[in-house]
């Protein structure tokens, strides 16, 4: 498939991690490596998102993972993208917004595509 027409849905990680807000830092870590991934849906009111760079946001800002919470760290009210966008688009709404992981949303949460996924296809 052209790099023009490939979907979100082609390359997006079907297999969706989650974190309770309350957790502390060192356990979204120890998820993240455990599953080889790099973000976590934290499902709150509106969900978020924990990623790796929040993580090392953490430790350089001299907090203590094992005492500070996702909630304190994680992202809220995070875009997604539906299963039908096009790649380009997707690679597009990332720049513009300086993300790297963009959750895949149609009625419910169905995957994660991330700058990563984009520049493998793209590559």
């Amino acid at each position: 498939m052209p790099n023009g027409s490939t979907l979100v849905s082609d390359v997006m990680s079907t297999s969706l991690a989650t974190v309770r807000p309350d957790a502390t830092v060192t356990h979204a870590a120890t998820k993240m490596h455990g599953e080889a991934i790099s973000a976590l849906l934290v499902p709150t009111t509106e969900v978020g998102i924990v990623t790796s760079t929040d993580v090392i946001g953490t430790l350089a800002e001299g907090r203590d993972p094992d005492e500070t919470t996702v909630s304190a760290v994680m992202t809220e009210a995070v875009e997604t993208v539906p299963p039908g966008l096009r790649l380009t688009e997707a690679a597009a709404m990332m720049e513009n917004f300086g993300i790297s992981h963009l959750p895949v949303v149609d009625d419910d949460f169905v995957g994660m595509v991330s700058s990563t996924d984009i520049t493998a296809q793209m590559s």
